[in-house]
C-alpha cells in the first residue's frame, strides 16, 4: 500500500482563517514605522546638521583667497592640537559638534513638518520652473535638473495658513550670471508668478554665497495720522517704511483713535502732542515705534529739494500737506496750487503761511517774489560771512516753496502768453541750499515730461506714489525698486529715494483736507490740531466742516 500524502497547510486561504488579519497587520506595520521614525528622528536631524555644517565649511573654504588658506589651516590645526592637550578637550569638542549639528538640522526638520499638504507640490513645481535658468548642459552634477531633488536646492521655506509660500531661501549654481540685472529680473519675475501675484516680494541676492532669499513683505500701516513727530531741526518725515530698511524708529500714535471725536482740554492735548506721551490702554492708543523715511535739509544737505510724482489720487497732495504742517513749526511756507483744487485752503491765513496762490497772475507774482527773496538771502548771508557776523534772524528760518501741478501752471501761462512759471524756479532751485530755501514739487506721472530741466536736475530727493510699474519707479528714482510693485495700493503708498541712497517703500501719513466731508473725522481733527493759530493780519479762512 502506498502512503497518502499529508495535506498542505494553507495560510489565509478561502477555507482557512489567517493567522494575522490584514487590517491589523497594516496598522501594526504603520505604528512600527512611526515608532522607528520617532526613535531615529534625533539621528536624522544630527546627520542633516552635519551635512549642513560640512557644506558651510566647504563653501567658506572655497570663498577664501588662495593666500589666506595656508594661515587659516595652520591656525585650525594649532587650535585642534591645543584642544587635544586640554583635559576633557576632545570630549568638549565632540559635545559642541553634536550640539551644533543638532541645532543646524533642527530648522530644516521644523520647516518640513510645517509644510502643508500641497506645499511639496508647489516647491516641486517651482523647482522645475527654475531648471532652464539654473542649469547648463556641460555641468556634470547639476543642482537643478528635470526630475531632480528640490530639497537640495531649497534651504528653507515657510507657508502661511492658506498654503501660500511666504519665505524661500534657495541656492543657485555659481555660473549663474547674478551680476546682470536682466538675469536677476527673469528669476524675480518667475518667482513672483509662481509664488502668487498680488503680494509684494523682497528679493535678497547674496552673490558671495550664491543664495537668493524671497520674502513676502507685510503691508505698511495706513493707520498713522498727521501728528508731531520727534525729529531734529532740518528733518522732515516723508512717511514710514519697513524695519529692515532704516536703523531708526520714531514713536507715533497709530489708529483712527489717535485724535478722537471727544472734546478735550486744549492745553492737555497740546502737552500730549509735544511730549509724545503714551496714553493708557483705556484712554487711547499706545505709542508705537515705527521706522521713518526722514528727509534732511539745510546748508549741508545733498538733496535740498524734493520731487513727488504719482497717479491721480495717489497721495501727492497729501504728501505736500504733511510736509507743510511739519515745515510750519520750523519756518515759513509759500504754497502755489497749480491745479486750483483748493486742497490747501486750510493753510490760508495761518501764522507762518506767506501765501496760498491759485490764480495764474498770483502764481507768477509769488514765484517772482520767491526768486528775489532767494537772492536777498544770498546777499545777506554772504555779507554776514564777510563781516564775521552770524546770519540775520530773518534768513535763519527756512523758506518752503510748495508747488502742486506746475505742468498745469506752465500750460495756462503759455496759453496767455505769459512767462513759464517753472523758469522762475531756477533761482530757488540753484541757490536754495545756500539761501535756506527748500522747494517741493508735486505733479502727475503723465506730466513728468512737461517739467523743466531745472526741476528735474535739482530735485535729488524723489518720491513716486500710486500703482506704478518697476520701469516707472526706475525712471523717476533712478534705481529699480527692491520689491515687486503691486497693481493696487492705498493712497500714499509708493517708493522714495533720497539722493544716491537706497530705494525705500513708503507710506505717507494720512493728512487729508480738513474741509473735506468725505475724510474721516479723526483724520480731519488730527490735521486741525497741527495747524498754527490764524494770523491776525491775514484774511480769515472759512470754518472747517464739523470744526
Amino acid at each position: 500500500m502506498g502512503r497518502r500524502p499529508l495535506p498542505r497547510l494553507r495560510l489565509g486561504s478561502a477555507g482557512g482563517t489567517p493567522l494575522v488579519p490584514p487590517g491589523r497587520g497594516r496598522a501594526f506595520a504603520r505604528s512600527t514605522a512611526d515608532g522607528v521614525a520617532d526613535v531615529l528622528q534625533p539621528l536624522v536631524a544630527l546627520s542633516r546638521g552635519l551635512r549642513v555644517l560640512a557644506a558651510v565649511g566647504r563653501r567658506k573654504w572655497t570663498e577664501l583667497p588662495g593666500d589666506r588658506r595656508g594661515p587659516v589651516f595652520t591656525l585650525a590645526v594649532a587650535c585642534g592640537f591645543v584642544l587635544y592637550l586640554l583635559p576633557y578637550g576632545p570630549l568638549a569638542a565632540a559635545i559642541s559638534l553634536i550640539g551644533a549639528a543638532g541645532w543646524a538640522g533642527r530648522g530644516r526638520a521644523g520647516a518640513a513638518s510645517e509644510t502643508p499638504a500641497d506645499g511639496t507640490e508647489r516647491l516641486r513645481t517651482l523647482y522645475e520652473a527654475l531648471v532652464p535658468y539654473f542649469s547648463a548642459s556641460e555641468d556634470p552634477s547639476p543642482l537643478y535638473s528635470h526630475g531632480g531633488d528640490w530639497s537640495e536646492a531649497f534651504d528653507s521655506f515657510a507657508f502661511d495658513e492658506n498654503g501660500r509660500l511666504t519665505r524661500l531661501r534657495l541656492h543657485y549654481p555659481a555660473y549663474f550670471t547674478d551680476g546682470e540685472p536682466a538675469a536677476r529680473t527673469r528669476i524675480e519675475q518667475l518667482l513672483y508668478a509662481k509664488s502668487g501675484r498680488g503680494r509684494e516680494y523682497l528679493f535678497e541676492w547674496d552673490e558671495e554665497a550664491n543664495n537668493l532669499t524671497l520674502t513676502v513683505l507685510p503691508a505698511l500701516s495706513t493707520a498713522i495720522h498727521a501728528q508731531r513727530f520727534v525729529t531734529a531741526p532740518g528733518e522732515t518725515v516723508l512717511g514710514f517704511t519697513d524695519p529692515s530698511s532704516v536703523q531708526r524708529t520714531l514713536p507715533v500714535l497709530a489708529g483712527p483713535e489717535t485724535c478722537g471725536e471727544d472734546e478735550e482740554d486744549e492745553e492737555s492735548a497740546e502737552g500730549t502732542r509735544e511730549v509724545g506721551l503714551t496714553k493708557a490702554a483705556g484712554d487711547g492708543p499706545e505709542t508705537q515705534d515705527v521706522p521713518p523715511v526722514v528727509w534732511r535739509t539745510g546748508p549741508r544737505s545733498t538733496e535740498p529739494h524734493l520731487l513727488a510724482l504719482g497717479q491721480p489720487g495717489s497721495g501727492t497732495t497729501t504728501l505736500l500737506r504733511s510736509i507743510a504742517l511739519q515745515a510750519l513749526s520750523q519756518g515759513e511756507v509759500l504754497v502755489v496750487d497749480g491745479g486750483g483744487t483748493g486742497e490747501y485752503a486750510c493753510l490760508s491765513g495761518r501764522t507762518g503761511v506767506l501765501a496760498v496762490e491759485c490764480g495764474p497772475a498770483g502764481m507768477l507774482a509769488t514765484l517772482e517774489w520767491a526768486g528775489h527773496e532767494t537772492e536777498r538771502r544770498l546777499i545777506a548771508a554772504n555779507r554776514a560771512r564777510q563781516l564775521r557776523h552770524p546770519p540775520p534772524e530773518d534768513i535763519r528760518r527756512p523758506l518752503w516753496i510748495l508747488l502742486d501741478r506746475p505742468s498745469v501752471m506752465s500750460h495756462l501761462a503759455a496759453a496767455d502768453g505769459r512767462t513759464d512759471p517753472q523758469e522762475l524756479l531756477s533761482v530757488p532751485l540753484r541757490h536754495g541750499r545756500a539761501a535756506n530755501v527748500r522747494v517741493v514739487v508735486a505733479d502727475q506721472l503723465d506730466a513728468a515730461e512737461a517739467l523743466s530741466e531745472a526741476v528735474r536736475s535739482h530735485t535729488r530727493a524723489r518720491v513716486v506714489l500710486g500703482p506704478v510699474s518697476s520701469e516707472q519707479v526706475t525712471a523717476v528714482l533712478g534705481a529699480p525698486p527692491h520689491t515687486t510693485p503691486t497693481p493696487e495700493v492705498p493712497p500714499g503708498r509708493g517708493y522714495a529715494r533720497l539722493g544716491a541712497g537706497p530705494v525705500h517703500r513708503i507710506q505717507v501719513p494720512a493728512t487729508p483736507d480738513p474741509y473735506d466731508e468725505a475724510a474721516g473725522e479723526a483724520e480731519r481733527q488730527a490735521v486741525l490740531r497741527l495747524l498754527p493759530a490764524p494770523d491776525p493780519a491775514a484774511p480769515q479762512a472759512p470754518a472747517p466742516v464739523g470744526g
